[in-house]
């Protein structure tokens, strides 16, 4: 017997490995922007440490998601070849939305690569047509990550709905019933889903009625859907448990929220934030870290046992009113908080237990302009620029900086850490970075 139970241990041991392995959502199986498992190479350019890199038409700044040996990434591809949003050159200041509406039909791509070679293992378009709104010039038609728990990927395509497929690229269910959203200045759209237990959790905040859904992961049938009284929001929630019951955190202009995952019920709420948020949240013990850095900067840590209002009591733990990001999310790797200064290359790292810094506004040598998230492994931190550079620092309370290294063109998508492989959606091409002596 006790034979048996070894076995059944060993091989419940051996599943979360495997599982720790993957790069399911944008950030990652902790929610917080980190690999414990990841070993990517620090150094790398044009072709040093590339093991495939192949091109990617169309448009899009959804991450990679990583599952097994496939890597699925999104991606928008207008009739034409052209695009139906405003383009620039990377890192210089884009102007905003609110031009002339497309004309011309987008397919909204989910797209399967080989993990080992980058062969394309299949390639599907959810759908067809003429995008309702311009979007920002520095936003795409794909912004929105996919998401998978191994058995089907997600893609959300904002307006136009949400599909699932298997893994082979079967069509399971879609949903395209949702009101077309109406975004502040036309700037589009761009939250992730997130899939928890048997659900998938869908934000939809804009300048119409505002909703949360929870999806039946398997079927598509509505679970539960609430109106939010919130704008334009581009924040992707995160799912956290405390005391046995799941809450799912949001981020929102007027208010950050806790709703039950079983039922949608507001569970806590605080004000304080700052225009149009983006940012995600992060997770350090019985405590969230929620931020906003557009016209105005607030990041707070807010205790989970909270109910109603908290704002003003000794619930929420610390703030901050200065040097917050606003594209890029934080990433917490231990107690250092690391975070961004508005869309800039200037880096903070602070203790999440106190929020006092350990480093402030430090400037990151070759990068101006930032939209993806920083992401941390085997005791690095990555950092990439819109120009895309990509800058390693340790994982420390000190700043040091220990290789900086470029793929030759924009990158606006975040880095997915698995294995011994760092995988990186550029503005051409899906880049595969590996150390070549670990090659094939």
């Amino acid at each position: 017997m006790n034979r048996i139970l070894c076995v059944i241990f060993l091989s419940l041991l051996s599943s979360t490995a495997v599982a720790q392995e993957n790069w399911s959502h944008w950030r990652g199986p902790t929610g917080n922007g980190v690999s414990k498992t990841a070993k990517p190479p620090i150094e790398w350019d044009g072709e040093k440490n590339v093991k495939w890199k192949v091109p990617i038409e169309g448009r899009g700044s959804g991450s990679p998601v990583v599952w097994g040996d496939k890597v699925f990434v999104v991606t928008a591809v207008t009739e034409g070849g052209g695009t139906s949003a405003a383009s620039g050159p990377r890192g210089r200041r884009q102007r905003g939305g609110g031009g002339a509406k497309p004309t011309k039909k987008t397919a909204f791509q989910l797209l399967c690569f080989n993990r080992s070679n980058g062969d394309v293992l299949w390639s599907k378009t959810a759908v067809e047509t003429v995008p309702h709104e311009q979007g920002h010039g520095t936003n795409t038609f794909a912004s929105a990550s996919p998401c998978t728990d191994g058995k089907h990927v997600y893609a959300h395509f904002g307006s136009r709905g949400v599909f699932c497929y298997s893994l082979d690229g079967e069509l399971k269910w879609k949903y395209d019933k949702f009101e077309p959203m109406s975004t502040r200045a036309a700037f589009g759209e761009g939250s992730s889903p997130v899939l928890t237990k048997n659900k998938l959790i869908l934000p939809y905040d804009h300048e119409g009625q505002s909703k949360l859904y929870a999806f039946d992961k398997t079927t598509g049938d509505i679970d539960w859907e609430i109106n939010r009284d919130e704008p334009s929001n581009w924040a992707t929630p995160l799912v956290v448990e405390h005391k046995g019951r799941q809450q799912i955190i949001t981020n929102g202009q007027s208010k950050v929220r806790a709703y039950d995952l079983d039922d949608g019920q507001e569970l806590w709420k605080c004000g304080g934030q700052v225009a149009r948020p983006v940012a995600s949240p992060v997770k350090y013990d019985d405590m969230v870290v929620v931020t906003s850095g557009h016209r105005g900067s607030f990041m707070g840590a807010f205790q989970l046992d909270g109910k109603g209002d908290i704002e003003g009591t000794d619930k929420v733990a610390w703030t901050l009113k200065r040097d917050t990001p606003d594209i890029g999310s934080p990433i917490l790797s231990g107690n250092r908080l690391f975070f961004y200064k508005a869309k800039t290359g200037n880096l903070s790292c602070y203790d999440v237990k106190t929020g006092k810094p350990f480093f402030e506004t430090t400037r990151v040598s070759k990068i101006r302009s930032t939209y993806a998230s920083p992401v941390a492994a085997n005791g690095y931190v990555y950092l990439t620029g819109r120009s895309g550079t990509t800058v390693v620092v340790k994982d420390a309370e000190e700043f040091e900086i220990v290789e900086v290294n470029s793929v030759g063109e924009g990158v606006d998508a975040t880095p997915a850490p698995v294995d011994n492989q760092l995988f990186i959606r550029g503005e051409k091409h899906l880049f595969c970075i590996e150390a070549k002596a670990e090659q094939d």
